[in-house]
């Protein structure tokens, strides 16, 4: 099962670290800050597989941490839950509306939060609840090392097969070509950033063999999605 990464942005030092006691003990890697601006920082220098956003932090409000993730193009996707006192629905639905996936008011049993969030990731990203790799009509084997589409196995070099991986557990997320570069072929890697080029254009040749269409989307300055609405 792959790992899960966490930004964790609460300013209850208590509930924090009774939050990154539960999730670190299922195995979630847990990104910690009590800060609005940091956090923003630390989701672009690693984007994270899911954010629990407090509404009342310090530096920048939840609410503006939430707005400001959904209009950057690589964490917009990211499942962003929120946490808060006010239990209200006017500040419930103005949550949800500024781009909360959903919303939990304290206090809270950190069993049922685990049991959300996990929830929330098998919808998501089904490869951290262990099933297929699949988006469309493509789906891989990670323990076979296969990739079919439509039914028909697709024959994949090994840097596609990592490149398409990535995609496939981040569906919908732009990455820049220095991202793919570091979460395909390492933080180390010297290997140029045109070269990411390259290798999409191998992979889109492969998994579009006999007319099948591109769901490879080319975002102008920004970078590469696995976005099948092309």
């Amino acid at each position: 099962m792959a790992r899960a990464r966490m930004l964790l942005v609460e300013d209850d030092a208590a509930l924090a670290e009774l939050l990154v006691w539960h999730f670190k003990r299922e195995d979630f890697e847990v990104i910690h800050t009590i800060d609005g601006e940091e956090a923003l920082l630390l989701a672009r220098e690693k984007v994270p597989d899911i954010v629990l956003l407090d509404w009342m932090v310090e530096g920048l409000s939840g609410i503006e941490v939430c707005r400001r993730l959904r209009r950057t193009a690589e964490t917009a996707n990211v499942p962003i839950i929120m946490l808060t006192a006010r239990g209200e629905e006017a500040d419930r639905i103005r949550g949800l509306e500024t781009g909360a996936d959903d919303y939990v008011t304290k206090p809270f049993s950190p069993r049922e939060l685990v049991a959300r969030v996990s929830a929330v990731l098998r919808r998501v990203r089904p490869a951290l609840a262990g099933e297929a790799l699949t988006y469309a009509d493509l789906e891989m084997d990670t323990v076979g090392h296969k990739v079919r589409r439509g039914g028909e196995v697709i024959p994949l070099g090994p840097t596609e097969f990592r490149l398409l991986k990535h995609f496939l557990e981040h569906p919908g997320h732009v990455f820049s070509r220095e991202r793919l570069l570091d979460s395909v072929w390492g933080h180390d890697s010297d290997i140029e950033s045109r070269t990411v080029d390259v290798h999409i254009r191998r992979l889109r040749k492969a998994i579009n063999e006999g007319g099948r269409p591109d769901i490879i989307r080319t975002v102008r300055s920004a970078g590469y999605a696995l976005d099948a609405g092309n």
